[in-house]
């Protein structure tokens, strides 16, 4: 709304100036006229003057909750999706993220650091290189340290999962000694606050930005949250045994009903909907 509001009165300026200056060179104006125009003026002013300070009230204040894909620029602040909802942030530093559906994340800058915080979601990072200030993304079981790469993070329930596209990056579990350097085109996986030996995978392949998923024995439950974040239907979590349940695979996203069927056939389950949520069951 402050955006619209602002254009709207920027464009009541114009009009005023226009108008006065038309109607003066005519002499069609009173000096009650003129004085009423000169008030709208002041007026439109004052309303582009204050649009800005309005918006960096409402960033610092609250949180950007995204409804359509959109390109903010800040340097602190929270950024958010719901369900079925993506969105790109620029970074101060030309930096950007992607955020997948259902994704939160806090963003602070300073002198010495870029720090991100992944509090749900998956997000992918696109960062840009700057040796005197780290870029670092801590999550509740893990810290991502680089430089300048780009790479995804994925948390879930039971783990938090990195894909690295471009450069290298240090990810290590928190409170660990130490972790593991996953270079580009390896992936790694924090479980139980262990960083699992990287692993190929191919960057090439479209991921969750076109609407995939390359599993690499995820749980079931994690998978099941995956697409959790997809609009329209809800998924209940699978309780155990089903829970923990591997999945190894490359699936479309976009059809989650379908897809678990499928996935059920092979795994004894089957997939119940009822008032707008499914729910797995296992047949055995």
């Amino acid at each position: 709304m402050t955006a619209a509001g602002s254009g709207t009165s920027a464009n009541e300026v114009a009009l005023a100036d226009a108008l006065q200056t038309a109607a003066m060179r005519c002499g069609r104006l009173s000096d009650e006229q003129v004085r009423s125009l000169r008030r709208r003026r002041r007026s439109a002013i004052a309303a582009v003057a204050t649009a800005p300070l309005a918006m960096v009230l409402l960033f610092v204040g609250g949180d950007w909750l995204v409804g359509r894909p959109t390109a903010s620029t800040a340097s602190t602040g929270v950024f958010a999706t719901r369900a079925g909802e993506r969105s790109t942030v620029a970074l101060a530093d030309g930096s950007t993220v992607s955020l997948n559906g259902a994704t939160r994340l806090r963003v602070v800058y300073t002198d010495g650091e870029r720090r991100v915080q992944l509090v749900a979601g998956q997000a992918f990072f696109d960062v840009r290189h700057d040796a005197a200030r780290p870029f670092v993304v801590r999550t509740r079981a893990s810290e991502t340290r680089v430089l300048g790469t780009a790479f995804d993070l994925d948390l879930t329930r039971t783990q938090v999962a990195l894909a690295v596209y471009r450069g290298a990056v240090g990810f290590e579990p928190v409170g660990a000694p130490r972790g593991v350097v996953v270079r580009a085109g390896y992936r790694s996986a924090v479980r139980d606050g262990v960083a699992a030996a990287p692993s190929r995978f191919d960057p090439v392949l479209p991921d969750w930005r076109k609407g995939w998923i390359d599993t690499a024995g995820m749980r079931l439950d994690d998978l099941v949250e995956v697409l959790d974040r997809q609009k329209g239907i809800r998924i209940a979590r699978p309780a155990e045994p089903l829970a923990s349940t591997t999945v190894f695979g490359r699936f479309r996203t976009d059809h989650p009903h379908q897809l678990l069927t499928a996935i059920g056939s092979g795994f004894g389950f089957t997939v119940i909907e009822r008032q707008g949520t499914l729910t797995l069951k296992t047949t055995h």
